[in-house]
C-alpha cells in the first residue's frame, strides 16, 4: 500500500474514533437487533429476501430468555446452526415483521379537499383524488405493548400516529415526510402533520436528534435535517404560534446536534469556513442491510473495514443510499467498497441547513427574541459566505459538493447542486438563470421523462437511470424563484415531464413508486439493494404539490379511450380495495 494511502487511511480511522483494536460501537445497544452473534448467524443465513425482514421481527419473549435459548442453540452445533434449526428457533422466538403497528385511517381525513378544483385535466383531477385516498392506507399506529414492553421491539415507541413511505418502509422516516407533510397539508390534515411532528420533536428530547427512522438500528445516523422546514409549514398552514413556542427550544437542540456532531472546518483563500458533512462513527454492518455489508466488507483487509461500514451508515444518512456522489475520488468510482461520504461537504446539507438558520431568526423574531434571532441570522449569513466561497462555480453557475481529502469539487452533475436554489440560500438574483444556463449545458433538459438523479450508470439506485420525487422538487421550485418567464417556463415544464411520467405508470400499473426510470419512456426504477416499492409517501406529496401549483395547466398527455377506461377502471378498483 503506497505510503501516502496508509496516512490517509490512518487519519480517517482517527477521525472515525476507532479505538487501538479497530473497533467502532455499535449502532444500538440491542444483541439482537443491532450485534452480536445472533444477528449476524440469521442475517448470514439469509433466511429473507430482505435482511430488513428479520431485525423488524418482534420478540415473543424477553430478550435475555431469547439470547439464552440462542447461546445453548448455538453451543448445540459449535456455532454452526443448521438454516432448518434457525427457521425453527424465529418460529418459536419472534413474530412477523409489522405485528407492532396497526392500521390507522386520519380521523382529520375528508373527502373533496380544496386543491382539486384548481385540477383542470379530468384524469389528472380523478388520479389526484386517487392518491388523496391513499393517506388512509398509509396511515399506521403502534400497539401498546411497544410502550409497555419496548424492549421486545426494534420499532421505538410513538405516541401519536403516523404516515410511512409505503412497501418495506413499515416505519415512518424522517426527510421523506417533508414531502408527504406538503401533501397531507394540501389534503387538508393539519392535525395528522401536528402528531407527526410532535413524534419528531419527542425524538430530538430523548435522543438529542432525529433518527434515521423509527427504528433502534437507525438510532446513531439521522438524516437531511428538515425538521424546522416542517414547523414552518405547518405554522404557516394554521397560525399555531403556541405549537411554533413549544417546539422551539427543541428545534434548536436538533440544530446544536449538527453543529457540534457533523460540522467540518475548510480553508480556502487564507480563510477558514464551518460547513457540515454527514459522519456516523459507528461500527459493523447496517443490521437491515447486514449480509449484503458483511460481503461488500469481505474483499478488504480486516483493518479497513469498519471505516467502511461508517461510511456507509453516512451515505444513509444522506438519504442517498447509495449514489455515485459518495463514490467520486475513491481508487474505484464505480465500486461501492469505495464510498466516502464523509470526506464530502455536500450541496443540499448544507442548503438544508442554511433555511433551518434562517427560518430560526424568523421564528424567534415572531416569538420576540431578539438575541435569538440575531444569533441565526449571523449564522445563516456565515453559511451563505461559506456556502459562496467552497461550493459555488461561477464559470459553471451552480454550486458542488466538496472533497476535503482532494481539496476539490465535484463537478459531476447531480440535482443537489442546485438545492441552495429551493432552499433560497443564494444572495445574487441571478443565480437561477445561471442555475438554467447549467441544466442546458448538461443536457439535462433533454430528458423527457424527469431530471435524472446523476448522468453516471452504477447500479445504485440513487444514479442514473432512476429519478426521484424530491430531487424534481428541488430543481422545480428552485427555477422557479427566477423572475425570468422562460426560466419558470422550464420549471412548468419539468413538472409536466414529472406528472405524465407517474401518471402514465400508475395508468398502466395502478401504482405510485418511490423512484422512476426514466430511460425508457418512464418505469419503476431499479438498482440498489432491495426491489423498487410501492406506496409512495414522498412521490404522492410531490405530485399534490405539482397539481396544486401548476394545476391549470398540466395534461395528463392522455388523449387515448383506452388509457381513460384503464384510469377509471384503476380508479374504481382502488376505490373498492381502500372500502
Amino acid at each position: 500500500m503506497p505510503r501516502r494511502t496508509r496516512e490517509l487511511r490512518l487519519l480517517l480511522l482517527l477521525a472515525l474514533g476507532l479505538g487501538a483494536r479497530g473497533t467502532l460501537p455499535p449502532p444500538c445497544d440491542s444483541q439482537i437487533y443491532c450485534h452480536g452473534e445472533l444477528l449476524h448467524q440469521v442475517q448470514m443465513a439469509k433466511l429473507f429476501p430482505d435482511d430488513k425482514q428479520f431485525v423488524d421481527m418482534p420478540l415473543s419473549s424477553a430478550p435475555d430468555q431469547v439470547l439464552q435459548h440462542f447461546s445453548k442453540l448455538a453451543s448445540t452445533h459449535n456455532h454452526s446452526i443448521p438454516r432448518e434449526r434457525l427457521q425453527e428457533f424465529l418460529r418459536e422466538h419472534f413474530q412477523a415483521a409489522g405485528q407492532e403497528l396497526q392500521p390507522w385511517v386520519p380521523e382529520d381525513w375528508k373527502d373533496s379537499p380544496r386543491f382539486l378544483q384548481k385540477i383542470s385535466d379530468s384524469r389528472l383531477r380523478v388520479w389526484a383524488e386517487q392518491l388523496h385516498q391513499l393517506w388512509k392506507k398509509l396511515g399506521k399506529k403502534m400497539r401498546p405493548e411497544v410502550l409497555q414492553q419496548p424492549e421486545r421491539f426494534s420499532a421505538i415507541h410513538s405516541q401519536h400516529p403516523f404516515i410511512v413511505p409505503g412497501g418495506r418502509f413499515l416505519e415512518f422516516y424522517y426527510w421523506d415526510s417533508y414531502w408527504v407533510m406538503e401533501g397531507l397539508l394540501l389534503s387538508e390534515m393539519p392535525q395528522t402533520v401536528k402528531g407527526m411532528l410532535q413524534n419528531f420533536l419527542d425524538l430530538v428530547q430523548t435522543y438529542g436528534h432525529v433518527p434515521n427512522g423509527a427504528r433502534v438500528y437507525y438510532l446513531q445516523r439521522s438524516q437531511p435535517p428538515l425538521l424546522t422546514l416542517m414547523v414552518d409549514r405547518y405554522v404557516a398552514h394554521t397560525n399555531d404560534t403556541a405549537f411554533l413556542r413549544d417546539s422551539i427550544g427543541t428545534l434548536a437542540s436538533e440544530l446544536d446536534f449538527w453543529a457540534e456532531n457533523r460540522s467540518v472546518s475548510v480553508s480556502l483563500g487564507g480563510r477558514s469556513y464551518v460547513l457540515n458533512r454527514y459522519h456516523v462513527p459507528y461500527g459493523g454492518p447496517r443490521p437491515e442491510s447486514y449480509s449484503k455489508d458483511a460481503e461488500l466488507a469481505a474483499s478488504l483487509p480486516e483493518g479497513d473495514r469498519e471505516a467502511l461500514w461508517a461510511e456507509l451508515k453516512a451515505g444513509a444518512e444522506s438519504g442517498w443510499d447509495f449514489s455515485s456522489r459518495w463514490l467520486v475520488g475513491g481508487p474505484h468510482p464505480d465500486l461501492l467498497s469505495s464510498i466516502r461520504t464523509s470526506r464530502l461537504v455536500p450541496v443540499d446539507l448544507n442548503a438544508f441547513l442554511c433555511q433551518a438558520e434562517g427560518l430560526m431568526s424568523s421564528f424567534y423574531a415572531r416569538l420576540g427574541n431578539d438575541s435569538q434571532a440575531r444569533k441565526y441570522r449571523r449564522l445563516r449569513d456565515q453559511r451563505l459566505a461559506a456556502l459562496r466561497a467552497v461550493l459555488w462555480d461561477e464559470e459553471t453557475g451552480a454550486w458542488f459538493d466538496y472533497d476535503l481529502e482532494n481539496g476539490k469539487k465535484n463537478l459531476q452533475f447531480y440535482p443537489s447542486n442546485l438545492a441552495p436554489l429551493w432552499a433560497g440560500c443564494f444572495s445574487d438574483p441571478r443565480d437561477v438563470d445561471k442555475a438554467l444556463r447549467y441544466l442546458e449545458d448538461s443536457q439535462i433538459l433533454t430528458y423527457q421523462h424527469g431530471v435524472p438523479t446523476s448522468l453516471r450508470k452504477t447500479g445504485q439506485q440513487w444514479d442514473f437511470p432512476n429519478a426521484w420525487a424530491p430531487l424534481q422538487d428541488l430543481v422545480i421550485r428552485g427555477l422557479a424563484k427566477s423572475p425570468s418567464p422562460r426560466t419558470q417556463e422550464v420549471a412548468f415544464q419539468l413538472a409536466q415531464n414529472w406528472i405524465r411520467t407517474n401518471f402514465d405508470v400508475y395508468a398502466q400499473k395502478s401504482a405510485m413508486y418511490e423512484k422512476y426510470d426514466i430511460s425508457n419512456g418512464g418505469q419503476p426504477g431499479g438498482g440498489g439493494e432491495y426491489e423498487v416499492q410501492e406506496g409512495f409517501g414522498w412521490t404522492n406529496g410531490v405530485v399534490l404539490m405539482l397539481l396544486d401549483r401548476y394545476g391549470d395547466r398540466l395534461s395528463s398527455g392522455a388523449p387515448t379511450a383506452v388509457l381513460e377506461v384503464h384510469c377509471l377502471a384503476a380508479a374504481l378498483l382502488l376505490g373498492l380495495w381502500l372500502q
